[in-house]
C-alpha cells in the first residue's frame, strides 16, 4: 500500500452536454469523454481517459493500477492471474503474496477475509427476489419462490454478506466502498461467518465488490453452517472467477436451492472494457457454464442475469444483444434490468429514466427472453 494516498474525490460536475469527439448530444460521462457511438466505433480516446481516471482513483484507495506480474507465484482465483511481490496486494486488494516463505504463496480469502454482513428482512431488494427460493413470490410449494422464508414464520431475514475487493474496476461502481480493503482491520473467519447463520436466516447472499477473492472462505463457512439446517446460498458476481471456483459455487447453490446472479455489464467489447476495465470473454464463458448446469433444476432457477442501465451507454441495442445471447443459451433465464445510481467515477450522470428502462425491457423481450423485469424501480427518474 502507498503511504501518503490522496483522498478519493468523485466527480460532481454535471456530465457534458455533447460528445467532445463527434458533437453528439449527451449526457457524456467526463470519465469517458465520449459518447456510446464513438466507443463502438473504436475510438481510443475514451479508453485512455478511463484508464487515467482509474489510475488516480485506485491510487487513492492504495490499490495497484494493474494486475501485478513481478512476483513468483500467480493467483488462480480470477482471470487477472496476479503475481504480486511479497507483502503486496493483487488487483483486488484482498489476495497478497506471503512474506513468510520464499517463494511465498498468494494468501487472503481462505482462512480470513474482509467481509461485512447484516440481516435484511425479507422481502428484500435482491436482484433475484422475484424468482428465488426465499423471495416474496406467492407460491408455497418446495422449489417455488418464497418457500424457504415461509418455513421460518413471520420474520425471516436474508444474511447479506458484503465482500470487500473486486476483480473488475467499473467506472460506475454502485458499491465503491468495496475498494476500502486497506481500512478493514477486523478480518472475518470461517467460524465467524458460519455463526452468523442463525435461526432467522432464510437465505445467504454474497455480494460486493465481488465475492471471488473470498470464495473459499465463503464456501467453507456455508458448508459448516449447513450441517445444522438447509438454507439457499446465493451469489451476486461479475462472473469473472476461475471455472474451477465457479463449479464449486454451482454445486452448493444447486444443492441448497440458491441462485447465481451474474451481472452482464455490456455486450460490445470496447464498451465493456471502457466501463469495467476488463474484457468480457471470461464472463460469457462462465455464463454458458451456469446456464448449462441450470437445466439440472428448473425451479428456483440457478442462473439469474442482470444489467445496470447506465444512461447514455447501455441502450436498447446493448440490452437486445445481451438478451439475444442469453436467450440462445436459455430463453427462460430470468433477466433483471437495474436502475443506475450516480456513483464513483460516473457520479456526473443522471439516474436511469423510466423511459430508458421500459424501452430496454421491450428490447429484452424482443430478443426472446420470457422472464424479464425492471429492478430498483424506486431509483427511476
Amino acid at each position: 500500500m502507498t503511504g501518503n494516498r490522496r483522498p478519493f474525490r468523485p466527480i460532481h460536475a454535471p456530465a457534458a452536454a455533447s460528445c467532445p469527439l463527434c458533437g453528439a448530444p449527451g449526457p457524456i460521462a467526463r470519465a469517458l469523454g465520449a459518447c456510446l457511438a464513438c466507443i463502438r466505433a473504436g475510438r481510443k480516446e475514451p479508453l485512455h481517459l478511463a484508464a487515467r481516471q482509474r489510475r488516480a482513483a485506485r491510487d487513492a484507495f492504495g490499490l495497484p493500477e494493474q494486475a501485478p506480474r513481478t512476483g513468483s507465484i500467480r493467483c488462480q482465483r480470477c482471470f487477472r492471474r496476479c503475481a504480486p511481490e511479497p507483502g503486496a496486494p493483487g488487483f483486488c486488494g484482498v489476495r497478497k503474496a506471503s512474506v513468510e516463505r520464499s517463494p511465498g504463496p498468494v494468501t487472503g480469502g481462505d482462512n480470513e477475509a474482509p467481509l461485512h454482513w447484516y440481516y435484511d428482512p425479507l422481502p428484500t431488494n435482491c436482484v433475484a427476489d422475484w424468482v428465488c427460493a426465499a423471495g416474496s413470490g406467492a407460491a408455497s410449494a418446495p422449489g417455488s419462490p418464497g418457500w424457504h422464508s415461509r418455513l421460518l414464520g413471520n420474520s425471516p431475514s436474508n444474511l447479506a454478506v458484503f465482500a470487500y475487493g473486486c476483480t473488475f474496476d467499473c467506472l460506475y461502481c454502485q458499491n465503491s466502498s468495496c475498494r476500502e480493503v486497506a481500512a478493514i482491520t477486523d478480518q472475518a473467519t470461517v467460524a465467524d461467518l458460519a455463526r452468523a447463520v442463525d435461526q432467522r436466516t432464510a437465505c445467504v447472499c454474497f455480494f460486493g465488490g465481488d465475492p471471488t477473492p473470498q470464495i473459499p472462505l465463503a464456501l467453507a463457512a456455508m458448508e459448516r453452517a449447513a450441517r445444522a439446517r438447509s438454507f439457499p446460498v446465493c451469489w451476486e458476481t461479475n462472473g469473472a472467477m476461475s471455472p474451477r471456483l465457479l463449479e464449486r459455487m454451482i454445486e452448493i447453490s444447486l444443492r441448497t436451492d440458491g441462485t447465481i446472479k451474474l451481472d452482464l455489464k455490456a455486450w460490445h467489447r470496447a464498451l465493456h472494457q471502457a466501463l469495467t476495465g476488463a474484457p468480457r470473454r471470461r464472463v460469457w464463458d462462465n455464463l454458458k457454464l451456469v446456464i448449462s448446469r441450470a437445466r439440472e433444476r428448473r425451479e428456483p432457477p440457478l442462473a439469474v442475469v442482470s444489467t445496470c442501465l447506465v444512461p447514455g451507454y447501455i441502450d436498447q441495442q446493448e440490452v437486445f444483444d445481451i438478451a439475444s445471447a442469453v436467450a440462445a443459451l436459455g430463453r427462460d433465464t430470468p433477466y433483471a434490468l437495474l436502475a443506475f445510481h450516480p456513483n464513483y467515477l460516473m457520479s456526473d450522470l443522471p439516474t436511469t429514466s423510466r423511459r430508458q428502462a421500459e424501452d430496454c425491457l421491450l428490447a429484452a423481450r424482443r430478443a426472446g427472453l420470457t422472464r424479464v423485469r425492471i429492478g430498483n424501480l424506486h431509483l427511476l427518474a
